[in-house]
């Protein structure tokens, strides 16, 4: 949905890391989405399309007794890339060995990994699009002929020698398909993108997720919170667990209606999935600037927050919901952003409130 990740690592900040909508996730955060994740294709939920064809993959490959093709995972965060490496290990009865493109700067980091791997193994590489070229390099040859070349010596007496590896399959993820250099991108043999999640489906996620959690889940709770979560598994099992708090706290312990909507309110995320920022946004480009269009500098000023934070955390979710649409001159609201405020636009009498 955004590049809020690759921003902010490459500035240095940590983009809204409050908002209880980010789609991504902290290490602590990990660790508790960890005990919600499915562990075979039959319990994950959505992406059908998706499931259907990794299934015939993985059991074609058992009944050959060889590792499946290479697997490209992309899509926007939080929608399963992850679970469904794990996933992918789990059906082959193979061990699962994690690492990430920012993680391998160096070929030498990339061939050690590789050459520790067993027969079979699965290998995940999380934000693959963010490999070092040289890694990238090293991995078009390990995924193609199964083999490293080990560089010894330096200048014109350096040499290589070939290490066979075990044939692996290598799973990738990514945000940013489109960064994927076309002959890394080639080597995959099966590739999927994940969708965002249906409201339906997100009330599936949240009823398994409750009951995980040991907590019963009204339908109508599983039903409100479900519309405030963006289409994201993520976010709507870190609002569940909010909306528990908020029963355990306040309420009587029932993770009701009235407990969801409480749990929302307290929170700031109204009944499009809408936070604090992405509000401060609509409203100053409405209020403010009678709909824009506004520049992007002009706009971060106005609520208070960085360009790149306005850009790559909030704007993405307003302008997939069609509340705000960009221009060569600027942003502009839409009708719906109006609407959404409870505003009317200046073509139906002014900015004042209806």
């Amino acid at each position: 949905m955004d590049d809020a990740t690759d921003r902010s690592d490459a500035l240095g900040i940590d983009l809204a890391a409050d908002r209880l909508t980010r789609t991504s996730a902290d290490d602590i955060e990990r660790a508790a989405e960890a005990a919600l994740r499915p562990r075979s294709l039959d319990e994950f939920v959505g992406q059908h399309v998706v499931r259907d064809q990794l299934s015939l993959v993985l059991q074609a490959a058992l009944g050959r007794g060889t590792p499946p093709d290479h697997v490209l995972l992309s899509g926007p965060p939080g929608l399963g890339k992850t679970t469904l490496a794990m996933i992918i290990a789990a059906e082959l009865g193979t061990s699962l060995r994690v690492t990430s493109g920012p993680a391998i700067q160096h070929a030498g980091d990339l061939a050690a990994v590789l050459s520790s791997l067993d027969e079979g193994e699965v290998l995940f590489i999380d934000e693959i699009h963010r490999l070092a070229r040289p890694a990238e390099e090293l991995l078009y040859v390990a995924m193609e002929d199964f083999r490293v070349d080990v560089v010894v010596g330096k200048g014109a007496g350096a040499s290589a020698i070939p290490l066979s590896l075990p044939r692996f399959t290598t799973v990738g993820a990514t945000t940013r398909a489109g960064l994927l250099p076309a002959p890394l991108r080639d080597r995959f043999g099966f590739t999927a993108h994940l969708d965002f999640y249906s409201a339906d489906e997100l009330e599936r996620v949240l009823l398994r997720s409750a009951g995980l959690l040991g907590t019963a889940l009204d339908a109508e709770a599983a039903s409100e919170i479900a519309s405030r979560s963006r289409g994201t598994p993520r976010i709507a099992n870190r609002l569940l667990r909010r909306v528990r708090d908020w029963a355990q706290v306040r309420g009587d312990g029932s993770l009701d209606l009235r407990a969801a909507q409480a749990a929302l309110e307290v929170y700031e995320v109204d009944a499009l999935g809408l936070d604090r920022l992405d509000r401060s946004v609509l409203e100053a480009l409405c209020v403010r600037f009678g709909g824009g269009p506004v520049g992007l500098t002009t706009l971060a000023v106005t609520v208070g927050e960085e360009p790149e934070t306005v850009e790559t955390v909030a704007e993405p979710y307003l302008v997939r919901e069609g509340l705000v649409g960009r221009t060569p001159r600027g942003r502009v609201a839409t009708p719906a952003a109006w609407a959404h405020l409870g505003l009317v636009p200046p073509s139906a009498g002014g900015t004042l409130f209806a």
